[in-house]
């Protein structure tokens, strides 16, 4: 289907579709409105009728009282409990009412009620006989105008729908027009790119900045975006290659060793194992960080619950100080413990990049800080370690990237930690900011703008 006709079809439909909503809720909204006229206004009669009926109890015979007070179009009968009720009285027009089964209620009762397809008002009352015991005072009334106007009202609505979709597809027909024609020749410029495999531009034109003119601008954007991507592609495939060369490359000499001489001398079959283990450990951990990173925010299952900060912070600090056996000090800043929506899991793993960094680049105590500050929650960790140059500091995230390559080698990094540690950030919806002076240590502060309390 061309879009044209899509256009043309899908507005139709939109419109129709919108018009019969609000036709609905028009229609709805006028019914729930005189049903409910209907209905109070039923219930003030009852109350009236019972008032005079209670006086009058006595003084007037129960028949003749009851047959002064059936309404026009409907039905009065007194309820006893035992069931042993006197006549009802009904107007002529609504003698099957007096067919309908009785029940006694034990206090007021006010609603509508449908019998033999037709809808009535039902008003129950308690009132004394004169013998002392209780029963009811009904009273079911007809809405049969109510119900006239309501079927006025559908068939009012209905013909004005079908009116109005008449200028509804006039209209998404010249819609449809307007829109297409400029599209058509964009169609053509974009044909030429395919054709071509060139990352070319649109040729922007016209003096209204309407929304065509900015897809174009934003298919440019995204072209720029494309090309800066597959450079970026092309770079990265030239690193992982690298780094993945030099670990195989290990595991190959070693292994080679082996074949030739491990068997021979104990001392250098030990050491060949321990190098392809290590190797081996060392490409598994790159792989799978290769692979997170190759992956969107929607594949990593992100689960939110709500998170006790001050807990799951103390919980992290204290299992990597177990771990490694380093002086690490989390403070509070504020006495009350303080809640966030987020993946635990997810934040567990961005604290633990954040420690692993600051316990391989200081031998000193490394400090947590949790606080809020404007509305906004902050996790600082501190080293006092060597530092990165405020040079290095807008490339620490890019991947592969090592500030101090020897000491990177040496530590076992792969120079992917901190970027894994931004795409959790970003699919947490938490900031990132890196502080640092070369010599002096570095501050890694998670923002967290949202607060959540229970």
């Amino acid at each position: 289907m061309k879009l044209r006709n899509k256009i043309n079809l899908y507005t139709a439909f939109l419109f129709a579709l919108l018009l019969l909503i609000l036709n609905i809720t028009v229609y709805y909204t006028f019914s729930t409105l005189l049903l409910d006229s209907e209905l109070t206004t039923a219930h003030k009669e009852m109350e009236k009728i019972s008032e005079n009926f209670g006086e009058s109890l006595g003084k007037i015979p129960n028949d003749s009282l009851l047959r002064s007070y059936v309404p026009i179009n409907g039905m009065i009968q007194i309820v006893t409990e035992d069931n042993n009720n006197p006549p009802a009285f009904t107007s002529a027009d609504e003698q099957n009412l007096s067919k309908r089964k009785s029940v006694f209620y034990r206090s007021e009762v006010s609603k509508t009620i449908e019998y033999e397809k037709r809808h009535y008002t039902f008003e129950s009352m308690p009132i004394i006989m004169q013998d002392g015991s209780v029963a009811n005072l009904q009273i079911t009334k007809s809405m049969e105008t109510a119900t006239k106007i309501l079927s006025i009202l559908r068939l009012v609505l209905i013909l004005v729908t079908l009116l109005a979709l008449i200028p509804v597809l006039v209209s998404s027909r010249l819609l449809s027009n307007f829109i297409t024609k400029p599209v058509t020749s964009m169609i053509k410029t974009m044909t030429e790119i395919r054709k071509s495999g060139t990352f070319k531009r649109l040729k922007l034109e016209g003096k209204s900045k309407d929304e065509l003119f900015q897809m174009g601008q934003t298919f440019n954007h995204m072209i720029d975006l494309l090309e800066m991507n597959f450079e970026k592609q092309e770079q990265f495939v030239s690193n992982a290659s690298h780094e993945l060369k030099t670990p195989l490359t290990i595991i190959e000499s070693y292994a080679s060793l082996l074949k030739r001489r491990g068997l021979r001398e104990p001392q250098l079959f030990t050491e060949s194992i321990e190098a392809i283990h290590s190797e081996a450990l060392r490409m598994k951990e790159m792989a799978e960080q290769l692979l997170m990173l190759a992956r969107h925010h929607e594949q990593w299952n992100i689960e939110i619950n709500q998170v006790n900060l001050n807990q799951l912070i103390d919980q992290t600090v204290n299992a990597f100080r177990n771990a490694y056996n380093r002086e690490i000090k989390f403070a509070a800043v504020n006495e009350a413990p303080l809640f966030f929506e987020t993946d635990e899991k997810k934040l567990k793993q961005l604290l633990f990049i954040f420690l692993d960094n600051a316990r391989k680049y200081s031998d000193d105590i490394i400090s947590v800080e949790l606080g809020k500050e404007n509305n906004e929650i902050y996790i600082k960790i501190i080293d006092l370690g060597i530092g990165i140059q405020e040079s290095e500091l807008p490339k620490v995230f890019d991947r592969f990237y090592r500030v101090d390559k020897a000491r990177s080698r040496k530590q076992g990094g792969s120079g992917l930690g901190l970027s894994i540690a931004k795409e959790i950030a970003d699919a947490n919806g938490i900031g990132v900011q890196l502080d640092s002076a070369a010599g002096i240590g570095t501050t890694a502060t998670l923002l967290i703008k949202k607060i959540e309390k229970l």
